[in-house]
C-alpha cells in the first residue's frame, strides 16, 4: 500500500463530517460578532430618534392649535 491509500479513509471522513461542521460553527460565530451595531450607526440612531421625539412634539403642538382653531378639523370636510 501506498502512502495516499492511507490517507483515503481519514481525508474522506473529514470532508464528510469535520469540514461541513467547522465551517457552519466558523459563519456562525461570525455572524455574531457582525449582528451589532457600530457606534457610528448607533449615533445615527441616536440622532434620528432624538430628531423623532422633536417632530412628534412639534406635531402635538401642531394639531392642538387646529383643536383651538377648528375642533371639527379631524373629521375632514363634511
Amino acid at each position: 500500500m501506498n502512502f495516499f491509500e492511507y490517507l483515503f479513509v481519514p481525508t474522506i471522513l473529514f470532508m464528510v463530517v469535520v469540514l461541513p461542521i467547522w465551517l457552519t460553527m466558523h459563519y456562525r460565530h461570525k455572524g455574531r460578532l457582525n449582528s451589532g451595531l457600530t457606534q457610528e450607526d448607533q449615533a445615527t440612531l441616536d440622532d434620528l430618534l432624538r430628531t423623532l421625539d422633536n417632530m412628534a412634539d412639534r406635531v402635538e403642538a401642531l394639531e392642538s392649535i387646529l383643536d383651538e382653531r377648528n375642533p371639527r378639523w379631524k373629521r375632514g370636510t363634511d
